[in-house]
């Protein structure tokens, strides 16, 4: 697994990783392989916080991309869709850990605020 584009949003107490999986001589990875891996790609990760999402793999090509969602919170896991939930449930059910698999990272963008924007200071901070 490479890590394209690693992206923190504060406001969802989550940390985004778009990712590209090559794959040329093993079959598709399997939800609970990308779960375990973006786990792994992200210091401190809890397995059952992390949702994956938007997977393509194009046909003919032995490349998978996908967006994983690692939350920092189960309260913040709340805001994504019920069937997602149902769709991760037997693989965040399941205890038994996974074999490690070998991730990298490439040229990890971090996304900067847009320009003329400045970051607020909550009432408490001032």
């Amino acid at each position: 697994m490479e890590i394209i584009n690693r992206k923190e949003n504060p406001l969802l107490n989550r940390v985004e990783l778009s990712f590209r999986w090559e794959h040329s001589s093993d079959a598709t990875p399997t939800l609970a392989e990308m779960v375990a891996a973006a786990a792994q790609a992200e210091p401190g990760a809890k397995a059952d916080l992390v949702f994956v999402k938007n997977v393509n793999t194009r046909y003919g090509r032995p490349q998978t991309t996908g967006l994983a969602l690692i939350y920092g919170a189960a309260s913040a896991a709340k805001v994504e869709p019920e069937f997602i939930h149902s769709r991760h449930k037997s693989i965040h059910a399941s205890s038994t850990p996974a074999e490690p698999i070998p991730v990298t990272v490439k040229e990890v963008k971090e996304v900067e605020p847009a320009a003329g924007i400045e970051a607020t200071k909550g009432a408490d901070e001032s």
